[in-house]
């Protein structure tokens, strides 16, 4: 019998700690495939953040290395300009990278560090609880605001992919979502070209992942996702932000 599909070898055969309904897992495996697909999975290394995808290093086939909270894009910067040949990415969530990792954030991007980062914004902190993240909503309800997101208090969520692609050293930015198959299949071309940027040497590429935090949210899976289109999807409009041209492309 034909094989039709099967687990990719990007990633391990651990079993992951998500939550029902999280699309960390969806993320992982379109990244695994991606390594697998462009044959690089023996050069890359991966730098977990801390938050929910903090054990990114037990789920991943590459070599991989933990960070300090926040500071995954500092840890990329030092290993891609050590190790100039293999393919280097963090794997951060919207607390790593948009609150305590802003400002290394910001720089690795006006650098222009040749650093492919995945991005996973779910609107609230998960791992510790379901406080107010940056990326939160005006309005959103969470352990920290009860009464919701009150932006004349708090400031407004902070939009990452339409920041970043301002800054010059950024060579390809784009926010997709996993909430179905057509956005699936758009995030694993996002991805993946993200590390083809990287082996191009075209400079820092960012892909922002628009996702859900059942259990934070209060919602099922099904209803979370539901969720993520009538109200994430409208304040982070999915789309490419900034796109270098790949060598062979007109």
């Amino acid at each position: 019998m034909a094989i039709v599909f099967e687990k990719t070898k990007g990633l391990t055969d651990a079993v992951t700690h998500y939550c029902p309904g999280c699309t960390h897992g969806i993320v992982h495996r379109l990244v695994g495939e991606s390594l697998e697909e462009l044959g690089i999975i023996g050069d890359a290394v991966g730098v977990a953040p801390v938050g929910c995808s903090v054990m990114a290093y037990n789920y991943f086939s590459c070599d991989m290395v933990q960070a300090p909270h926040g500071r995954a894009p500092a840890v990329a910067t030092g290993l891609k300009r050590a190790l100039p040949d293999n393919i280097i990415f963090t794997y951060q969530g919207d607390g790593d990278l948009a609150a305590i990792g802003t400002a290394e954030t910001v720089h690795i991007a006006a650098r222009g560090e040749n650093v492919t980062i995945i991005f996973i914004n779910n609107a609230i902190y998960g791992m510790t609880g379901g406080q107010m993240a940056p990326t939160t909503l005006p309005g959103q309800v969470t352990q920290t605001t009860p009464y919701g997101r009150d932006t004349s208090y708090s400031g407004n969520p902070i939009r990452v992919c339409e920041m970043i692609s301002t800054l010059d050293g950024a060579a390809y930015v784009e926010r997709v979502a996993v909430n179905n198959v057509k956005n699936v299949i758009k995030a694993k071309a996002a991805i993946k070209r993200g590390f083809e940027m990287q082996m191009q040497k075209k400079g820092l590429s960012l892909i922002e992942v628009v996702s859900t935090c059942p259990t934070n949210w209060g919602l099922t899976p099904v209803n979370a996702l539901k969720w993520l289109e009538e109200n994430m999807l409208p304040y982070y409009p999915l789309g490419n932000y900034k796109n270098t041209k790949l060598e062979g492309e007109e």
